[in-house]
């Protein structure tokens, strides 16, 4: 028997989880939980062989949640269920530890799959998701930005004008402009937009 755990901030979607799993007489759900925070303890208590972790919650969001998680029950797997699936998404669960990555679209056999193949051992990628992943290992990593350029992207995401990121960092407005430039060659990109854009799917910092 295959123990799950849920976890994801909807009851509704719960719900429905728990109905498509009901029917299988090898998997049984021993509990639900709405955060991050509640599944560590729920793990704890429960010991669920699966956990299928929604991403994006309030307070301990689901990446954290796995690593945790992991750090005091290794064994459990811990595959993410969520309708996020964004460069960014995708390495922060992966980088956590998570055995697999499902798009809640899937199939339900899609779904028992990655359930069945999870508690076994394999990783269990969305066919959408291992062809990012894919495609992100074959593209040569950029060049690593520096603090301040980091920094200044940043304040770029918040809307600030080279002349107001300027008196915020206490420099003028053309090493301000230096920066970006810098940024936008080690980036690949031509603009602030794909800039900020793909420093927030890198996990430069938080959008």
């Amino acid at each position: 028997m295959i123990t799950i755990l849920l976890v994801d901030d909807h009851p509704v979607v719960r719900a429905g989880i728990r109905g498509m799993l009901a029917g299988e007489p090898d998997l049984t759900v021993v509990g639900e939980c709405g955060s991050g925070a509640e599944a560590l303890a729920a793990v704890r208590a429960l010991a669920p062989r699966v956990v299928l972790m929604d991403l994006r919650m309030p307070g301990m969001d689901g990446a954290t949640a796995t690593s945790e998680i992991l750090a005091v029950a290794p064994e459990t797997r811990v595959v993410v269920l969520t309708t996020y699936d964004t460069d960014r998404d995708i390495l922060r669960a992966v980088e956590a530890g998570a055995a697999g990555y499902l798009l809640k679209d899937a199939s339900l056999a899609r779904l028992l799959a990655g359930v069945r193949g999870a508690a076994k051992g394999d990783t269990v990628l969305a066919p959408e998701i291992a062809s990012r992943l894919v495609t992100r290992l074959r593209q040569p990593a950029a060049p690593a930005l520096s603090p301040r350029e980091v920094e200044v992207l940043r304040l770029v995401a918040r809307g600030l004008s080279n002349g107001e990121i300027g008196l915020r960092l206490h420099i003028t407005e053309a090493t301000v402009k230096t920066h970006l430039l810098r940024a936008f060659a080690k980036l690949g990109v031509n603009d602030r937009t794909a800039a900020v854009t793909r420093a927030l799917a890198d996990g430069l910092f938080e959008p």
